[in-house]
C-alpha cells in the first residue's frame, strides 16, 4: 500500500498491481474499497494497475467533513493522486458507479487525461440514470437460470422498498454474468468493503450538473472507451450507446455473457478488449 494526503488532509491509500504504464483505477460501489477490482482479469499483467482507495474506504482515511463524500468533491483527490505520481496525463479505468466520478474529473481536468475507459459505468453526470424498467429488462434475460425464481422475488422487495438485508444478497447473481463460486465469493465480500454512509451521500444534492458536464464533455479530445455487459443493467447496451454518444469519437464495446463485473464472467475477452484500446 501507497499513501498521499488529500487536499483536504485526509489520509488517501492506493495499492500498485502489476507493471507496466500506468492505469488510474476508481472503484464504484458507490464507495466501495478498491480490493474488488484485484488485478481486474489479469489485466495486471499489461498495465501497472493504480487501484486509488476512496475516502473513507479500504486503507484510506475518515475525513473530517462527511459532506465530502458527495462525488463531485473527491474529483480533488483523483487529482491530487496523479499529481502525486508525476505523470502529465493518465489513462483512467473507472468502475460502476466511478463512471461519475471519472466524468466529473474529466470535465474539470480534460488536460490531464490521455484515456478513459468506462466499465459498466453509471453516468448520472450526465443526467442519464438506471430506472427500475432497465433492471427488469435485464432480469428477464435470467429466467431461464435455476437461482432466477427466488431471486425475482428477492428483486420486487427491493422496487417495492421494502428489501431485508437477506433480500439484497439473494439479488447478487443478477450482477454477475454466471454465479459461479468464483462470483459467490465476490459478492460476500461486498458488505465489508463498503461505506454505507459514504454511499448515501455520494450522489446527494449538487453532486452533478448535467448540462455543464455535458458541455464541458463535448468538447473532450482523447479516447474513450465504454465496455457494457450484454447481460448487465446498469447499464443496459443500449444505455451505454447513449452515455457513449455524448462523448465524441468515444467506442461502445458489450461484452457477450458478461454482467456488471466482466473481468470476472471472461477475463480473456475484458483484459483483450481493454488492451485494444488503451494507448
Amino acid at each position: 500500500m501507497s499513501a498521499l494526503t488529500a487536499p483536504d488532509g485526509t489520509p488517501l491509500a492506493y495499492h500498485l498491481v502489476g507493471k507496466g504504464e500506468p492505469l488510474l483505477c476508481l472503484p464504484g460501489g458507490p464507495m466501495r474499497a478498491s480490493a474488488y477490482l484485484g488485478d481486474l482479469g489479469g489485466l495486471a499483467a499489461h498495465r501497472q494497475l493504480i487501484r486509488l482507495d476512496l475516502r473513507g474506504t479500504g486503507d484510506s482515511g475518515i475525513p473530517a467533513d462527511p459532506a465530502t463524500y458527495r462525488c463531485d468533491r473527491q474529483v480533488d483527490d483523483v487529482e491530487a493522486l496523479r499529481a502525486h505520481l508525476g505523470l502529465e496525463r493518465v489513462d483512467v479505468l473507472a468502475h460502476s458507479a466511478a463512471g461519475d466520478l471519472a466524468l466529473l474529473y474529466a470535465a474539470r481536468f480534460p488536460e490531464r487525461i490521455r484515456s478513459l475507459t468506462l466499465v459498466t459505468a453509471r453516468a448520472r453526470a450526465l443526467g442519464i440514470d438506471f430506472t427500475e424498467a432497465h433492471r427488469r429488462e435485464a432480469a428477464a434475460l435470467r429466467s431461464a437460470e435455476a437461482w432466477f425464481p427466488a431471486a425475482y422475488r428477492c428483486y420486487e422487495t427491493v422496487w417495492a422498498g421494502s428489501a431485508t438485508d437477506a433480500d439484497w444478497d439473494a439479488i447478487a447473481p443478477f450482477f454477475y454474468g454466471r454465479w459461479d463460486a468464483a462470483a459467490q465469493e465476490h459478492a460476500a465480500c461486498e458488505v465489508a468493503q463498503s461505506n454505507e454512509e459514504a454511499g448515501e451521500r455520494y450522489a446527494a444534492d449538487g453532486a452533478f450538473d448535467p448540462v455543464a458536464a455535458r458541455a464541458a464533455l463535448a468538447t473532450l479530445d482523447v479516447p474513450v472507451l465504454l465496455l457494457a455487459g450484454e447481460l448487465d443493467s446498469g447499464p443496459l447496451p443500449r444505455v451505454a450507446a447513449e452515455i457513449a454518444a455524448l462523448l465524441p469519437g468515444a467506442t461502445l464495446a458489450v461484452q457477450p455473457g458478461a454482467g456488471h463485473y466482466p473481468w470476472l464472467d471472461d477475463p480473456d475477452r475484458f483484459t483483450g478488449t481493454i488492451r485494444d484500446f488503451l494507448p
